[in-house]
């Protein structure tokens, strides 16, 4: 992408003018996610926040051509927090983001930072009621004495507005920090990994999660390796891999036992650079 596409990017993503010295720390994207048709990009920022984008309509005269992304909404995702357990400041970078199959008019995607995963709920409203028995035009409850009559309200068309609001809030569940979450093909469970554990969600349940992978020494200092990524098959509910620091991809079934310290199939990434594809 050229110089002039990253500036445009900026502008539409924090309002700033097209210079990159209005960029602060807080403005750095972290983390990127298409949802599952494209139409939708959404981007994470060390300042907590996560701006959607969305793609326009391909327009009459150029018919082909894919439409431009815009900005479709923006929302704070995560504060700063303060572990005062442990004496530790929690930063608000967002570290992932995950759609959810879209299952009605609405969306849904997953955001955490190193501790935290939330749930948020993404939609639109073009229509207001009006006509309350019981509030007034101001929303407030009426006096029941001034009631005489009932009246049916009605939907009365506005402009569009896109609503954000959180749903679910997953957390006291991972003692180190979270480097991914990935949702399973059943569209009930998602699993997520920090340095040395796995766990798996329901995403109706935040108060508990199931440990399914755990690679903790008892002595700290014969730890030799970290998790550095773990990710669901995507059709195979039963499947998922995870990679660690010493370059090794571990495939696990969750049918052979609870606890999926012994993996099914293991394989060592090669280094070797073999060049572009062509």
């Amino acid at each position: 992408m050229g110089e002039d596409t990253d500036a445009t990017l900026t502008l539409n993503h924090h309002g700033f003018l097209p210079d990159h010295n209005y960029v602060t720390e807080a403005d750095i994207i972290s983390t990127v996610e298409f949802n599952h048709t494209g139409e939708l990009l959404a981007t994470g920022d060390k300042g907590g926040r996560v701006v959607i984008f969305q793609r326009e309509p391909e327009s009459k005269s150029e018919p082909f051509s894919q439409g431009e992304y815009n900005v479709y909404s923006t929302f704070q995702s995560h504060e700063p927090e303060f572990d005062y357990l442990k004496s530790l400041e929690i930063e608000e970078k967002i570290n992932k983001i995950r759609w959810l199959p879209q299952q009605n008019a609405a969306h849904f995607l997953l955001s955490t930072n190193d501790k935290t995963i939330k749930l948020w709920k993404v939609s639109e409203r073009d229509k207001r009621p009006e006509g309350y028995n019981l509030k007034d035009e101001e929303g407030r409850i009426k006096d029941l004495s001034t009631v005489t009559s009932l009246q049916v309200p009605v939907l009365k068309p506005m402009d569009l507005m896109v609503e954000v609001s959180p749903r679910r809030v997953f957390a006291n569940a991972h003692t180190y920090h979270i480097n991914s979450i990935s949702v399973n093909s059943d569209y009930e469970t998602y699993m997520s990994a920090d340095d040395l554990r796995i766990n798996l969600w329901h995403l109706d349940i935040t108060d508990r999660s199931f440990n399914i992978v755990d690679i903790k020494p008892v002595n700290m200092e014969d730890l030799t390796e970290v998790i550095t990524a773990a990710e669901f098959h995507p059709h195979h509910c039963n499947l998922f891999v995870y990679s660690s620091s010493k370059g090794t991809l571990r495939l696990c079934d969750m049918r052979e036992a609870a606890l999926c310290d012994k993996h099914s199939k293991c394989n060592r990434t090669s280094r070797r650079i073999v060049g572009p594809i062509t």
